[in-house]
């Protein structure tokens, strides 16, 4: 036996086999992609980026486009899901920016914020965050590594990817059927094509850079495209039955919303930044994470509520207490 096998501790041995095991389930995963690789017609083997991220949004926009016109509980069903996912995305990037946030608990949390909102309103929110709040101290308290500043990252994941898209409820339930559908359509709509718009004429055109620190590959020019496409969605907004918007209200809340998910987008790239990560995860082949396509949507998604009750171009269904 060597001297160096010799003294090998505990520690060493798990993380050998931790790497192993690693290597192993690598393997796995690319034997797979082999067979799938192998499978694959010549002409679809070699795609370029656009066509990989135009495949996988059709799937992502398909499915959500089903969930959001189908009714209400689809809906909440389909923002508690992406409000999960996202939360895991958001938690695992920070865990490798030397945070220790307590995942189950936020993940929890950020699923039930959509649920609790549809069931009993405002007062529904409330509990989520305020049984949350205290679980994360019971966990603060007897968990001795965990900081304050876990606390907070773990209230934070759950309100930023679970509490923001909960105003997708309240404009889902604001209208019957089929135009709250339509009307809460129409305001991913504005979202993709502030996001779309903003990518393909920056891609094209972009020669000025919007925050290159933040998040380089922006630029002016696809900003100002993708604020003019969320102001001429929203301005087809105001034409759907039950909807009391005046065209002036239509573009000054597209033009909101629309800085709202720029907004919404830059943050989530200091996000990355800090954490080191390019992406944050690999569910969406050509856009990263859930939560690198979603981003946008939930500073969206609370801001368009706030507009369209505050301003009376909606009626409030669900109950406020």
């Amino acid at each position: 036996m060597g001297e160096n096998e010799r003294f090998k501790t505990a520690s060493d041995v798990r993380k050998e086999e931790k790497a192993e095991a690693a290597a192993a389930r690598q393997a796995r995963k690319d034997k797979i992609k082999g067979i799938a690789r192998d499978k694959t017609p010549e002409k679809l083997k070699n795609p370029t980026d656009i066509q990989v991220r135009f495949r996988t949004g059709f799937v992502y926009i398909a499915i959500t486009v089903v969930c959001v016109l189908a009714g209400n509980i689809p809906t909440v069903l389909l923002l508690a899901a992406t409000a999960g996912i996202s939360a895991g995305e958001f938690y695992y990037m920070l865990r490798s920016d030397a945070k220790l946030p307590n995942e189950m608990l936020g993940i929890i949390a950020a699923v039930l914020y959509p649920v609790s909102v549809y069931v009993y309103g405002v007062t529904g929110a409330m509990v989520v965050s305020l049984a949350l709040l205290l679980a994360l101290i019971v966990w603060y308290v007897f968990w001795m590594r965990a900081r304050v500043p876990d606390v907070g990252v773990s209230f934070f994941g759950a309100a930023y990817t679970g509490l923001l898209l909960c105003g997708i409820v309240v404009v889902r339930t604001s209208l019957p059927d089929p135009w709250g559908g339509i009307l809460t359509l129409g305001i991913f709509l504005s979202v993709w094509a502030n996001d779309s718009f903003a990518y393909l004429v920056g891609r094209k055109f972009g020669k000025h850079k919007l925050a290159p620190r933040t998040s380089p590959k922006k630029s002016w020019e696809g900003f100002v495209a993708g604020l003019a496409a969320s102001m001429l969605f929203w301005f087809g907004l105001s034409f759907i039955p039950g909807v009391e918007m005046s065209v002036a209200q239509s573009l000054l809340f597209g033009l909101v919303c629309g800085l709202m998910g720029v907004l919404g987008d830059l943050a989530e790239s200091r996000i990355k930044r800090n954490s080191g990560f390019k992406d944050s995860g690999t569910i969406m082949p050509g856009h990263g994470g859930l939560l690198d396509r979603c981003d946008s949507l939930f500073l969206v998604a609370v801001t368009s509520a706030i507009l369209l009750v505050g301003g009376g171009c909606i009626p409030v269904a669900l109950p406020l207490f």
